[in-house]
């Protein structure tokens, strides 16, 4: 049976509502909140295309950004926090000095409003985030194995070694011309 982490944001059975502040850090984790203060001058990066066979395609999905910012991203292309807040990823551009109070300030908001209202507006809002469909799904998982699995090694290898990749891409250069296919229903 694969071991699983605890949710951070799991206390007791009970889920409760995620506030990050994000100085440059933490893509992943930044992602997954409900609200978000991040530091002007911060760089996100999503960097799954530098270390995988498949960039974050879900990344900029889930957060409903307009496809050419997804593709940037899932290309692992950097923003900044001012850019993300102009797409309105980040909530609250911030002083770095000013993202933890700022989130503070935020998680004060919330919990003056009536514990039920809180409860079940966010339930309700996390309800409509887009997510992938079982067959985008199936395809990532295709796809994560489509390619020189070499690769993955040598991607590794260059960034602790501070050089260039030398990649291979296809252990059969045809294979570049047999990608997986979607498959719905």
């Amino acid at each position: 049976m694969p071991r699983t982490r605890a949710s951070p944001t799991r206390r007791r059975g009970r889920r409760s509502w995620r506030i990050a502040g994000a100085m440059g850090d933490g893509f992943m984790l930044v992602e997954r909140t409900d609200l978000r203060v991040a530091a002007k001058g911060a760089v996100f990066e999503v960097s799954e295309a530098k270390r995988w066979l498949l960039g974050g395609y879900d990344r900029g999905h889930l957060a409903h950004l307009p496809f050419p910012i997804t593709m940037e991203m899932a290309l692992g292309f950097r923003f900044t926090a001012e850019r993300f807040h102009e797409r309105g990823f980040v909530n609250r551009l911030v002083e770095p000095e000013a993202v933890l109070p700022t989130a503070i300030d935020m998680a004060h908001h919330l919990l003056s409003l009536p514990p039920a209202s809180r409860v079940n507006t966010v339930h309700m809002m996390r309800q409509m985030r887009p997510r992938p469909s079982p067959a985008q799904k199936d395809l990532a998982a295709a796809l994560h194995k489509h390619g020189a699995l070499s690769d993955l090694i040598e991607s590794r290898a260059a960034f602790a070694e501070k050089r260039a990749p030398n990649f291979k891409g296809w252990d059969d250069l045809q294979d570049r011309y047999r990608l997986p296919q979607l498959r719905e229903g």
